[in-house]
């Protein structure tokens, strides 16, 4: 699958420069609910790359640790299915709920692997926010940030989040001017026209198959 493998290294380079935060479900606290998006996005980001600046686990590279690190820190506060269901287009309209399910879990894994093998290379990386330009009754806004590296230029790192009853969601990220979904989009259509969604499940698991394996072996 050419494409998975050629877009994950690509999503790998970003990341490990980034260092932002990515998909996941979960439940939040009555407090993390209330929180405003912007510094809902500050808090976590700040969290999370505190961590993998002084873990010596994460930053040896070890894979248990750095999960945990994800499911702890970075699974809660996104909205997997909603990323998912707009990667694939109408296709997913077309899905059984049983493929949808699957395809969720998969992108989910696929992106959690890809993200947890960033972690322990980030080093210096800051990340600055730009003011929060949205309606205080907005339902879906956009978080704007750079990363700032030394000796290099910003990235753009910016957020597309939604109001759901447990707080705010991530579901999609731009970076440098790609965003995420809809640069699956076309992956997946083109994938699913060749082979179904059934096939898109089947390539997304060997794929995480192969990531896993090669985690367990930098383990040993």
């Amino acid at each position: 699958m050419p494409y998975v493998r050629e877009y994950s290294k690509r999503l790998i380079k970003l990341l490990v420069l980034v260092g932002g935060i990515f998909f996941g479900f979960g439940a939040v606290s009555v407090a993390v609910a209330q929180e405003a998006p912007d510094v809902l996005i500050r808090r976590v980001s700040q969290q999370v790359l505190g961590i993998a600046k002084t873990d010596k686990d994460i930053q040896s590279g070890n894979r248990k640790r750095i999960l945990e690190l994800v499911e702890e820190k970075i699974v809660p506060y996104v909205d997997f299915e909603r990323a998912t269901s707009m990667a694939a287009g109408h296709y997913w309209r077309e899905a059984t709920q049983a493929q949808q399910v699957r395809l969720t879990g998969e992108f989910r894994q696929l992106v959690t692997y890809t993200y947890s093998g960033a972690l322990s290379q980030v080093k210096d990386q800051k990340l600055e926010f730009k003011p929060l330009r949205a309606d205080p009754s907005a339902k879906e806004v956009e978080v704007r940030s750079e990363v700032v590296r030394t000796g290099g230029t910003p990235i753009e790192l910016d957020y597309r989040l939604e109001k759901t009853p447990s707080g705010w969601k991530i579901y999609d990220i731009n970076v440098l001017g790609a965003w995420l979904v809809e640069t699956y989009q076309s992956t997946f259509s083109s994938e699913i026209g060749k082979s179904g969604i059934d096939g898109l499940i089947k390539a997304l698991a060997e794929k995480n198959k192969n990531l896993s394996s090669k985690g367990e072996k930098a383990a040993k």
